[in-house]
């Protein structure tokens, strides 16, 4: 399709991305996360959209430019949270979910359940002789409250067509027609975001002390490294919801008036790296990475590096010399990244979370995204 050239054409886009996936009268989501990748996930999508497509129902891999009435969506999500009993597919609007499916169990999800409306019981949870069909009723699921994976699990995480029914790219359009580079600062600083990765430092004024540097160019950088054990939260959100990292990192951009951004991942998460290839070409073919975004003056470019797995990469100064080709060595500070960071330029180095948390921050302003944003708020991580 042409690129997007101004914010009505983006806004004519979401509306008919909207108009589309309302017209969907049901959604089939695959886990497409890794956990339900490994045992099989991918299969079960191929072998439910060819028997959909088999009995002649219309079926919607992608939102369409043109919207088909009485569609049925069948989609790879992302991360459903609930890895030991994949694979998983959620059924919608029913919000059925059905847990460690298998490729026998396809045809019995079509019959009865896309086709006559009923639940399949023996493939929902059972917790002590009682069944949740529900997914939100699950006790797994009951408690949490998600931020930065609201929509992993609910989304086609392989498309920005996707993202934008869900309201995605608002926050950008926003920033850049609707606010300067200080007031996206001080909504930044106000929300009292924190470093997401560990350390808790208030992002805001990390922000602002790079903002204000007099060298150029500066460098937005995105830490997805994440080598402690066990620890998967970036990889969820880089692998189910790539386009919200790269929303987050291009208003960032715009705050400290940076027109480079790299992402470093681990080379052990070749899916998050797949996820964030493909979402950062589809943003550059509609015109929201790039030169000139929406007819603006302000450009950004985004690049992705891989770590060959060395768990010092994690720290910020080892991560940026990674990236410029050198051995991965932590060095001593001061001087700070925001100072002298890559390629010794002024640089903004936050995590994958941390970004990912960005968007909602400016669509809904601090005040409406923490109601006690301006007292201390200690650095935790939130329900997922």
């Amino acid at each position: 399709m042409t690129k997007l050239m101004s914010r009505q054409d983006l806004q004519n886009l979401r509306s008919v991305c909207q108009r589309a996936l309302s017209l969907e009268t049901k959604k089939i989501l695959v886990c497409g996360g890794t956990g339900c990748v490994a045992g099989g996930s991918l299969d079960i999508y191929d072998k439910l959209k060819d028997m959909l497509q088999a009995r002649g129902i219309h079926v919607s891999v992608e939102l369409a430019h043109e919207p088909h009435e009485e569609s049925v969506g069948i989609k790879k999500s992302g991360c459903h949270g609930f890895c030991e009993m994949g694979p998983l597919v959620r059924v919608e609007p029913q919000g059925w979910l059905y847990t460690k499916v298998k490729l026998d169990d396809c045809e019995e999800i079509v019959e009865k359940t896309i086709v006559g409306g009923e639940c399949v019981e023996r493939l929902a949870y059972r917790q002590n002789g009682k069944i949740y069909r529900k997914q939100e009723d699950i006790p797994f699921y009951a408690k949490q409250h998600r931020v930065v994976l609201e929509h992993c699990g609910h989304i086609n995480a392989t498309s920005v067509y996707d993202y934008l029914a869900v309201g995605g790219y608002q926050a950008l359009e926003k920033a850049l027609f609707d606010m300067n580079q200080d007031q996206i600062l001080d909504e930044v600083s106000e929300s009292n975001l924190r470093g997401r990765g560990g350390g808790g430092f208030p992002a805001g004024r990390k922000w602002k002390s790079c903002a204000r540097q007099k060298e150029t160019p500066r460098y937005i950088v995105c830490n997805g490294d994440e080598g402690d054990p066990g620890a998967f939260m970036d990889r969820s959100a880089m692998e189910g919801d790539p386009h919200r990292l790269i929303e987050g990192m291009i208003i960032a951009g715009i705050a400290i008036g940076s027109s480079e951004g790299y992402i470093y991942v681990r080379a052990e998460y070749p899916l998050a790296v797949d996820r964030l290839r493909m979402a950062i070409a589809q943003a550059e073919e509609i015109g929201l990475l790039g030169d000139n975004i929406l007819g603006t003056e302000f450009s950004f470019h985004m690049h992705i590096n891989r770590g060959a797995g060395a768990f010092v990469c994690g720290e910020g100064s080892a991560l940026t010399a990674s990236i410029e080709g050198k051995r991965g060595m932590p060095r001593v500070k001061p001087p700070r990244t925001v100072e002298h960071g890559l390629f010794d330029k002024p640089t903004n180095l936050n995590n994958v979370e941390t970004y990912a948390n960005v968007p909602m921050i400016i669509e809904n302003g601090a005040a409406g995204t923490n109601p006690s944003a301006r007292r201390t708020v200690p650095a935790q991580r939130p329900l997922r």
